[in-house]
């Protein structure tokens, strides 16, 4: 099993959405563009947000154990997928990537 490094691409922001179907939240997300994870095999980095793991784990779990090519190669680097979280207000793309480095 490798280890897989998960990094922040990019942050989105539906305000309009927000205002017409969400309670106000005080705070909703702490992920900043370039913060990079490390996830150790399938375990959930720490610090890195629940609801976004939750999207992400299945993914990381194939490619920390050699899976290559999801979905019939949609990527150029056939170790690594581009995949957001699920928040439908404030959606944050992620590049996940195995590395060569075994989880310990």
């Amino acid at each position: 099993m490798k280890k897989c490094r998960i990094t922040v691409i990019r942050k989105a922001s539906y305000p309009d959405l927000s205002a017409r179907y969400e309670n106000p939240i005080s705070h909703a997300c702490d992920m900043e563009e370039g913060q990079v994870f490390i996830a150790n095999g399938w375990k959930k980095p720490e610090g890195m947000c629940q609801s976004a793991w939750d999207s992400l784990s299945p993914f990381v779990l194939a490619l920390s154990h050699g899976g290559r090519d999801l979905y019939d190669g949609w990527m150029k680097d056939p170790a690594s997928a581009m995949i957001s979280c699920s928040d439908g207000f404030r959606p944050v793309s992620f590049l996940i990537e195995a590395l060569e480095e075994d989880a310990t």
